[in-house]
């Protein structure tokens, strides 16, 4: 299971992006801007949780988590 956060603080496109918490990802954002999104087993159902928990908010995926 991938550990997967989404970053508290949008960029300036107003995008939440989220993160694999396993990976050495240079763009995680600062602890206190993390949201535990779960552990999952792949992407596809962390983003689906991630738009379930926040339907209002634009969420997409960093870099790290399209290996």
């Amino acid at each position: 299971m991938i550990k997967f956060i989404v970053d508290e603080q949008p960029t300036e496109k107003g995008v939440h992006l989220i993160h694999n918490g396993d990976a050495n990802c240079q763009a995680m954002p600062k602890y206190d801007d993390q949201i535990l999104i779960g552990y999952f087993a792949d992407f596809e159902l962390a983003y689906k949780r991630a738009r379930m928990n926040w339907p209002r908010e634009k969420v997409e995926a960093c870099t790290c988590c399209q290996a």
